[in-house]
């Protein structure tokens, strides 16, 4: 049933700054959402709905999400179903919905990795959860080491010409994948539209491995992931661990053990530019990245509407001299990650 309540903000497009994704017809909006951890079973659907719903009349037309997203698995596609089924259904041709497979969803030997029999499964199913007929791009999640790429890329460009998905996306291939996927996909006339990786200042890896580039060199555009480093690039861990943290439940995969002195030095450090650039450690951390041009996107997470208020904020930053980028890399260089 049609929500008869939400109808989206007729200024939505005005508020959002939107990047060309390298050499294709798509333009995205500099942050997307991304649907995990808060939009699963275990969150409130009121507070999933309050959340898109903000985002969309924003300007945030494109939400991402995979199959095992949640918790539990399947949920947050199950929830954005509902959202569909709600309120999102007149709006379903400005939306940029993106789903993956390639990690573990279901028992056995086929709900894992890139077999041709799991992500065609997996797909199906996510497309029954999210109540629609096809999604806007759909990622091979990682590189799967025992299957041939040939049937892993193979298995892309004929969901593709399903009409399944419009575009084909992978996530977190080794730089020599990568290279062989672009080009089976490319000479199948199926060109990889996104690449999507953690990439933030404490975590460079896309940039150390030539990943960046490789995917402008390929006009293949590039989405980032985990901007804050799972809330270190905020002003939450600055004196150290609070107590209703993720981390001190024991309920984040960033253990207490990253919190080092030198961690902390450098966080504070950033957070004084930061406070000299007029903005949050977290508004300027958004902004590092969306200062190259080579990012097509950024995908944040929230927990409220409020959060996604405050990273709104990164898209009316100020430049970055060169200095500051040199401060920047600088103050980080003793906590990067390689």
């Amino acid at each position: 049933m049609t929500d008869p309540v939400y109808a989206a903000n007729e200024d939505r497009y005005q508020k959002m700054s939107y990047r060309r994704c390298g050499r294709s017809g798509i333009d995205l909006p500099k942050l997307s959402l991304g649907l995990w951890y808060n939009f699963g079973s275990l969150a409130s659907f009121d507070n999933v709905k309050r959340m898109a719903h903000f985002a969309f009349d924003n300007g945030i037309c494109h939400f991402d999400l995979a199959n095992n997203y949640g918790p539990a698995y399947g949920t947050a596609e199950e929830n954005f179903g509902r959202l569909m089924s709600s309120s999102f259904r007149p709006y379903r041709d400005e939306l940029f919905i993106s789903t993956k497979a390639g990690w573990d969803m279901w028992p056995g030997p086929y709900g894992n990795w890139g077999s041709r029999k799991y992500l065609m499964a997996s797909l199906d199913q996510s497309l029954r959860r999210m109540n629609l007929d096809y999604v806007d791009v759909f990622y091979s999640h990682r590189h799967d080491p025992a299957t041939p790429i040939e049937e892993t890329m193979q298995a892309l460009v004929d969901i593709v010409r399903s009409g399944k998905a419009l575009y084909v996306g992978l996530s977190r291939y080794p730089k020599d994948k990568m290279e062989q996927a672009f080009e089976y996909l490319k000479s199948r006339d199926v060109p990889c539209l996104l690449y999507q990786d953690r990439y933030n200042i404490i975590d460079r890896g896309p940039q150390k491995r030539g990943l960046l580039d490789l995917s402008y060199q390929n006009g293949t555009g590039f989405i980032s992931f985990s901007p804050l480093q799972q809330g270190l690039l905020t002003d939450r861990y600055l004196n150290g661990i609070p107590g209703d943290s993720r981390i001190a439940g024991g309920k984040s995969s960033l253990k207490k053990e990253a919190l080092t002195p030198e961690m902390l030095k450098a966080l504070n450090a950033l957070n004084g530019l930061a406070a000299k650039r007029g903005e949050s450690l977290a508004g300027m951390a958004l902004a590092w990245l969306l200062a190259d041009e080579r990012v097509s996107s950024v995908i944040i997470g929230a927990s409220s509407a409020e959060q996604i208020a405050i990273n709104l904020k990164a898209l009316g930053s100020a430049p970055f001299s060169s200095e500051e980028l040199e401060l920047i890399d600088s103050v980080s260089s003793p906590i990067q990650l390689a």
